[in-house]
């Protein structure tokens, strides 16, 4: 663990650093983008030959006591969708090495 060799200055300053790098929150979005190719069922489309249509995003979404649920994604959404999904994930990399900084100077009584 890299925080224990870090005076108490430095891990404050390294806290104060995430904090301010955080994305925007309002840009984030928890779930999985979900690429599918489908077929439409059509006797006469390419689809039943083997060439599927695609590829269709969807955003899927599981949450405690509930199913799983899915969004179609749009393509001109998509960029934006992939932007916050990565946000989230930075967030949540952000705020547990918060986290481990804050036990770090509580361990230390400050």
């Amino acid at each position: 663990m890299m925080s224990k060799k870090l005076s108490t200055l430095a891990l404050r300053r390294r806290r104060a650093s995430l904090a301010r790098t955080l994305p925007d929150l309002q840009q984030l979005l928890r779930g999985s983008l979900v690429e599918r190719f489908v077929t439409c069922g059509k006797p006469t489309c390419k689809c039943a030959r083997g060439e599927r249509h695609g590829p269709l995003y969807y955003l899927t979404v599981s949450r405690p006591g509930r199913r799983t649920q899915g969004w179609y994604v749009p393509p001109a959404r998509l960029a934006e969708v992939r932007a916050w999904l990565a946000n989230y994930q930075r967030v949540k990399g952000q705020l547990e090495a918060i986290s481990e900084l804050n036990r770090e100077l509580l361990r230390r009584g400050r």
